[in-house]
């Protein structure tokens, strides 16, 4: 069969054919109907030899197969074909060209090939799929039961303290109980004495005596079993309070576990925490009972403390990329004014969760606002702060105001941005709220809000740019901010600028604001159920 394909290979015909049909083309119009008619003939049998030859290496190729290779493609190809042509040929119509090619027919089979891969491919990766979804379930269920054992216990203890409280208090009701009939049976002596004074003056002296140390020894007596019964009281509530805050705090993470469970199945629940979620937590009244005053104390404290520690270990990280100064307190100023109004939306947005969580158990009272108010104060710590903090770095990010290397993170300041985001979203619950003071570049300096920094130009009337934002409580200020003021600085003119220390390292507080010696904690033993507070 190669000898045959060699033969075909080397022989000219296929190449002479060509040129004598373009010659026959070129002189068709010429010719007369015999010549035209001597061309097509001798083109046909020249045709007639070259496909004979392929018949013979036709044969050749269908030998060397044996007896059923080839016997599907000879089917599907050779045999319609044959039956277009002859067909066509008899009717005198042209051979269709729609009768399927060999690489047609090799094409489909591939198709058919890849499609049924592909649908193989699909069911592995479905039963793979399923898999892993039982295992995510077996795990699911295995973690709720390793967290009911947990809460199983505490309230098993619960119940033990609590039947112990009722033991101690029916002693203490039999101790007082046998208190008031000494009490009795010493009035009854008294009567009897006063009787027997009037027969015997002489002897009632002694008598009197005797009878009053005895008196006071069994009192004191008394009085001290009932004090040692007291405190053991006082101690079994505070391990109660102590009890009750564990189960609140396992009921949270359990609450949080089955969250994070929903969420990497169904991707569409918030991350915040929920506080629905929360419901079962006993409130703390001691926490919810602390004074404004002593909240607001602790909230300032905290604020002076960012600024004079907090803020001076994110210059220190952000120097280490940025050499101007001038930019790394810019940064921070933002960082600090977004954080505030992140953590206010959040506020906002919990509120209303809160109210809708409250509203089934609270309809018709009064005191709505109130319980609103002091659920927030005893669950600050379900605020959501790292979505708050990813929130302040997405703001600071598109900020045209910070220019700073693109090798800097503002993940570096992730610290600092937490704490300032829990600060100001306890500032929020204050009876009436803290906020920063609204500052621009550029605006009038104001003595009030603000102190001018060590390189500032103490004659010039305009701020140049904020280093740290006045606390300010309604339009009275709390604590007063930094700004550096430079004369010519909006004007690109050169000057040469006076430095001058200040006088202090801290925000100012005004004397005549709260003060932290009027801070006053109550000492009163918790109730049974209540939560420790967390200051």
């Amino acid at each position: 069969m190669a000898d045959n394909l060699r033969r075909l290979v080397s022989n000219e015909a296929l190449r002479s054919l060509q040129d004598k049909l373009e010659s026959w083309l070129r002189e068709y119009n010429a010719n007369s109907c015999d010549q035209n008619l001597n061309h097509c003939l001798e083109l046909i049998e020249q045709v007639a030899k070259v496909q004979g030859q392929l018949f013979g290496i036709l044969t050749v190729a269908a030998q060397e197969g044996g007896h059923y290779d080839g016997v599907e493609t000879i089917k599907s190809r050779l045999l319609p074909w044959l039956e277009a042509s002859f067909t066509a040929a008899s009717l005198g119509k042209p051979v269709d060209s729609k009768v399927p090619s060999l690489q047609d027919t090799f094409d489909k089979d591939r198709h058919k090939e890849s499609g049924i891969r592909d649908i193989q491919q699909l069911d592995a990766d479905l039963s793979a799929t399923r898999n892993q979804l039982n295992q995510v379930q077996d795990d699911m269920a295995e973690t709720e039961k390793t967290l009911e054992e947990p809460k199983n216990r505490s309230a098993i203890s619960l119940l033990a303290a609590e039947e112990e409280i009722n033991q101690l208090k029916k002693q203490l009701k039999s101790l007082q109980a046998q208190e008031e009939s000494r009490h009795r049976n010493s009035d009854r002596r008294r009567s009897d004495k006063r009787g027997s004074e009037r027969r015997r003056v002489e002897l009632r002296g002694s008598e009197q005596r005797v009878s009053d140390l005895d008196k006071r020894s069994a009192n004191q007596r008394n009085a001290e079993a009932l004090c040692d019964y007291e405190k053991q009281l006082r101690t079994l509530k505070d391990e109660i309070a102590v009890l009750s805050a564990e189960k609140s705090v396992l009921q949270g993470r359990s609450a949080r576990s089955r969250r994070s469970h929903s969420r990497s199945h169904s991707h569409s629940r918030s991350r915040s925490a929920s506080p629905s979620s929360a419901k079962a937590r006993t409130p703390s009244p001691n926490r919810a009972k602390l004074s404004s005053v002593a909240r607001k104390a602790a909230l300032l404290s905290r604020f002076s403390d960012a600024y004079s520690q907090g803020r001076l270990d994110a210059q220190c990280l952000l120097r280490r990329c940025i050499d101007k100064a001038e930019t790394v307190q810019r940064i921070i100023y933002i960082a600090t004014v977004e954080a505030f109004h992140v953590a206010k939306m959040a506020f906002r947005h919990f509120k209303i969760r809160v109210r809708k969580s409250l509203t089934p158990s609270c309809a018709g009272s009064n005191d709505f606002e109130d319980a609103v108010s002091d659920y927030i104060i005893c669950h600050l710590d379900l605020y959501d702060s790292q979505s708050s903090v990813n929130d302040v770095i997405r703001a600071m990010n598109v900020n045209p105001k910070i220019s700073f290397p693109p090798e800097v993170d503002f993940c570096l300041l992730s610290n600092f941005i937490q704490e300032i985001c829990c600060i100001a979203f306890a500032m929020q619950t204050l009876e009436p709220p803290l906020d920063i003071a609204f500052g621009a570049d550029g605006e009038i300096f104001n003595d009030c809000k603000y102190r001018r920094s060590y390189d500032s130009d103490f004659t010039a009337p305009l701020v140049f740019y904020h280093v740290w934002p006045a606390l300010m409580e309604n339009d009275c200020v709390i604590m007063k901010g930094e700004a550096v003021t430079r004369r010519g600085a909006f004007w690109n003119s050169v000057r040469p600028v006076s430095r001058c220390r200040s006088r202090s390292l801290s925000p100012i507080c005004p004397r005549t604001r709260i003060g932290l010696g009027m801070v006053r904690i109550s000492k009163t033993p918790l109730k049974t159920g209540d939560n420790i507070p967390k200051i």
